[in-house]
């Protein structure tokens, strides 16, 4: 009994570190560009890399977890993570600290589906590993939440690297507590890895959001978005192709046909894109806009936290009592209008309403994931619904990267074209002052004290307008998605009776 809750207690101690990752850099975008000299456009990749790449690996990863042991995979995934840790404290460049991000992605893939294995062959009884699926849960969410406010506490007193040195302690805690304390699993060596379908996948999500970004964000010819695009769209067909045609599918690309299953992976996706993105953008906003230090945007940015981290039960009892279908329509609807609220509110001169809408941005955000999860759950089918939960699984990490890329892309796109620069900036200043707040504050560092004053307040006030259009705009489309969701979601109770 004791060593199955102990397991449990290693898990967890693994999993916090890729748990946070994935927002944790948000409050040192400010941080990075300045250390590292990033652009906007690597910043946001340095960011959302680690979701997109671990989007398209958590799939192999687990079945190369059924082929060698979760043990084994468990053990070389935190490895690898802890390597990458170290590599990416020591970057010395934006595409040093990417290919780092790439390989934590990695790490982390194996992570992730190592520990749900480890939960399901540790724990025999049914309500005993329901509540250790609970805690893994909790420290998924929690840690993602927090993230950026765990960025701030380490930056208010070390180097930024610091952010990732903190790993290593962990990992190497874990490795010698799995090594003594896990026992070793018989794996599968008939269990097919499709590492090269995965590698497919990878490559159509990364062109994809590629050209959507230079795309919307209008630095490069019709031709050129196009050249990029329609590789990945090509890839992705066939991809699908290949899973359809696989005896055994990496992903059973049938469950997508099910419009329960649909709305509740749109569900996810969307609710992750909603609150990771709006992190990365108030993470900016404060610290370049509103002069904050990391640790006081992150304490900003708690009720958003609290209330996403909390929501869990309260949001299980309104779907038992409400219903699936008006817990998610409102839980989208209440997201959308948090979203316009906030596009409204000076975060300087009406904090406290800027807290009450962040608080109900995530309570909604975070309720319509619990409500995504059992729409898949619930139209599944029994024999299917491991399938179903690594849909899911997936869904939220590319709903993580997609966030930070498409809110990255807004920001970039309003504030390019709200900006009132200086006159008499020489044409390569004035493209760089245009990119991003971050390259405007960076090139105002070369400049006399009037002329860096004159940019730095233009690019604030572009900021700001940008802030308020690309909240305004996520808010109107998750207003259609929510009437989409009542739609999609209108035979729930039909699904669950037949069952």
């Amino acid at each position: 009994m004791f060593r199955q809750w102990l397991t449990l207690v290693i898990i967890v101690l693994v999993y916090i570190p890729v748990a946070i990752d994935v927002t944790v850099l948000h409050v040192a975008a400010p941080t990075l560009s300045v250390t590292l000299g990033a652009s906007g456009n690597q910043l946001l990749w340095i960011i959302d890399i680690y979701s997109l790449v671990m989007a398209g690996l958590v799939l192999p990863m687990g079945a190369l977890g059924d082929r060698i042991g979760f043990k084994r995979l468990l053990m070389s995934g935190s490895a690898l993570f802890g390597l990458a840790s170290v590599l990416a404290a020591f970057a010395s460049s934006a595409e040093w600290l990417i290919a780092t991000r790439v390989i934590l992605a990695a790490g982390a893939a194996m992570i992730l589906p190592a520990t749900l294995a480890g939960i399901r062959n540790t724990f025999a009884h049914a309500r005993e590993r329901n509540i250790a699926l609970g805690v893994w849960a909790a420290v998924g969410s929690g840690g993602a939440a927090f993230g950026p406010l765990i960025g701030g506490m380490v930056l208010a007193h070390f180097h930024w690297s610091a952010i990732f040195l903190i790993n290593v302690p962990i990992i190497v805690t874990v490795l010698i507590l799995i090594a003594c304390i896990v026992p070793r699993q018989q794996g599968r060596r008939e269990q097919p890895l499709n590492l090269l379908q995965a590698l497919v996948l990878i490559t159509a999500i990364l062109l994809l959001v590629y050209g959507v970004k230079t795309g919307i964000k209008g630095t490069q010819s019709v031709w050129t978005t196009l050249a990029i695009v329609l590789p990945g769209a090509a890839l992705l067909t066939l991809f699908v192709r290949l899973q359809l045609q696989a005896p055994q599918p990496m992903i059973d690309m049938r469950l997508f046909t099910h419009r329960v299953i649909l709305s509740g992976v749109v569900m996810a996706m969307t609710a992750m894109i909603a609150l990771v993105g709006f992190e990365l953008l108030m993470a900016q906003e404060l610290q370049f806009v509103h002069g904050m230090t990391p640790f006081a945007a992150g304490l900003f940015m708690l009720p958003v936290m609290l209330a996403s981290g909390f929501s869990g039960p309260i949001a299980g009892m309104l779907v038992s009592r409400l219903g699936l279908r008006y817990v998610a329509t409102g839980g989208m609807m209440l997201s959308a209008l948090s979203f316009l609220g906030l596009s409204m509110t000076d975060f300087a001169t009406r904090p406290w309403q800027a807290w009450i809408l962040m608080a109900l941005l995530g309570f909604s955000a975070a309720s319509a994931l619990l409500a995504s999860t059992s729409a898949i759950m619930a139209a599944a089918p029994e024999e299917k619904a491991a399938a179903a939960g690594a849909i899911e699984t997936m869904a939220y990490e590319l709903g993580a990267g997609l966030g930070i890329a498409l809110f990255g892309v807004l920001l970039s796109r309003s504030y390019a074209n709200a900006i009132s620069l200086p006159v008499g900036l020489p044409v390569e200043q004035a493209a760089q002052a245009t990119s991003s707040i971050s390259e405007a504050i960076q090139l105002a560092t070369t400049l006399d004290e009037s002329s860096a004053q004159t940019l730095i307040s233009a690019a604030r006030s572009a900021f700001i307008t940008s802030h308020s259009v690309a909240l305004s705009s996520a808010g109107l489309m998750l207003l259609l998605l929510a009437a989409g969701i009542w739609f999609g979601l209108a035979k729930v109770t039909t699904v669950r009776e037949s069952r």
